[in-house]
């Protein structure tokens, strides 16, 4: 075919192409239009059998045809080897939390060890008060002394009901103690909280029988109050220290440590001059080791009725813990008890963590501290005293004859 003069141009090729009508009734004829479908049908139909064969390859099962249980081993090996399942991990990048309401706490570091000082572990000191302010410049004396750091101290006080200075004094205090750097303790937190007790605070009426039950559960009440107030994640160590101990080692925190006990208490005794005569009384009958006697008496008791020590309106048979012992001999040797005394008591703070409080109601017949040392027995934790450890108290100069005719050891 010859090509025109000049080459192809719009108007040579136009001239050449079908009349558009003519188009129009090629694309619209029956014929067409059906070819036209039957091809878009083939294409279709094509993708899915490739789409399902390449999916049922997931699923194709290599090997004889028999059950896995009929296979040889050298089957099972063949039919295994040609494809392992596919695996997908889902990895996530890090959730980044910018909240400023959000906040996580980690106890998984928080140990109890026997190398505390070099853990860095830190300790809280708890003392509930009641019409303390007498006590109190003594009991600063003592705790300054501490020779454990005091950069991993935290001082909690809880006052309640108190009619006199407990409370100007107490802040006056920590304010002589914080205001010295070399030995300030790392914080200290006063909580206030009347509970209403109406009981008088004379030495007779505080330590008569009658005033027991109800002394007891509301001690039990303050000694909660202060720990769930004050114990923060940080805390490995809880050291209840009552505010009227006259002496004690510098080192107890230490000393206690050292034992590894979930509860450990010392022996409580005080001095008393007579005739210039130092007589070394023996003061907190709340740690006992349990007997049979009172096992059955308890049996006949009203489950409401709170037993206390020291008091010859119940004959429990106990031994107790002031009973036993001399500072004079090795003070790490232990004893295993089931009530304590709250005079002086290290706890681990996980011990209070799982729930262990001071119950202010009954608890095996038991209420405060020896209702806490019955609830930590319970749930497993080791009570221990340490007979030849001994803290002062303050003589209290009580009524004699609370035993009657028994002697206290």
């Amino acid at each position: 075919m010859l090509l025109p003069k000049g080459g192809v141009t719009w108007k040579s090729a136009r001239a050449r192409l079908p009349p558009w009508r003519a188009v129009l009734v090629l694309v619209t004829r029956t014929r067409f239009l059906i070819s036209l479908a039957i091809t878009g049908l083939i294409v279709l139909l094509w993708r899915g059998i490739s789409s399902s064969a390449s999916e049922m390859q997931n699923f194709y099962c290599y090997g004889p045809p028999k059950s896995p249980m009929d296979m040889s081993l050298n089957e099972i090996t063949e039919w295994t080897s040609h494809a392992q399942t596919p695996v997908l991990f889902n990895y996530h990048e890090p959730y980044e939390v910018n909240s400023s309401s959000i906040n996580t706490v980690d106890l998984n570091p928080i140990k109890s060890t026997t190398h505390a000082v070099q853990n860095s572990e830190r300790i809280l000191i708890l003392t509930p008060l009641r019409d303390a302010a007498f006590h109190l410049n003594r009991y600063f004396d003592l705790i300054y002394k501490l020779t454990y750091p005091h950069e991993l101290i935290d001082l909690a006080f809880l006052v309640g009901d108190s009619k006199d200075e407990t409370l100007a004094v107490l802040t006056s205090e920590l304010q002589r103690i914080q205001s010295q750097e070399k030995v300030a303790f790392r914080s200290a937190t006063i909580i206030e909280k009347d509970f209403g007790t109406a009981f008088e605070m004379s030495v007779e009426d505080r330590h008569s029988f009658a005033a027991q039950g109800p002394r007891r559960k509301a001690i039990g009440r303050a000694r909660n109050y202060l720990l769930y107030s004050a114990l923060k994640p940080d805390h490995s160590w809880v050291y209840w220290r009552d505010v009227d101990i006259v002496d004690s080692p510098e080192s107890i925190l230490e000393d206690f440590i050292a034992h590894d006990k979930d509860i450990l208490v010392p022996n409580i005794w005080f001095h008393r001059y007579r005739d210039g005569v130092d007589i070394e009384g023996r003061f907190d009958y709340n740690s006992w080791i349990d007997s049979d006697k009172a096992r059955r008496l308890r049996t006949t008791l009203d489950p409401d009725t709170v037993l206390a020590e020291g008091y010859k309106e119940y004959d429990t048979g106990r031994q107790y813990l002031v009973g036993m012992g001399d500072w004079r001999n090795n003070k790490d040797e232990e004893v295993e008890l089931d009530g304590i005394g709250g005079v002086n008591i290290v706890v681990k703070a996980d011990v209070h963590r799982s729930g262990i409080n001071f119950p202010a109601y009954a608890f095996e017949n038991q209420a405060e501290t020896e209702g806490f040392a019955k609830m930590a027995k319970r749930a497993g934790y080791q009570v221990i005293g340490l007979p030849n450890y001994v803290v002062w108290h303050i003589d209290t100069d009580e009524k004699p004859g609370n035993l009657g005719d028994r002697k206290a050891y």
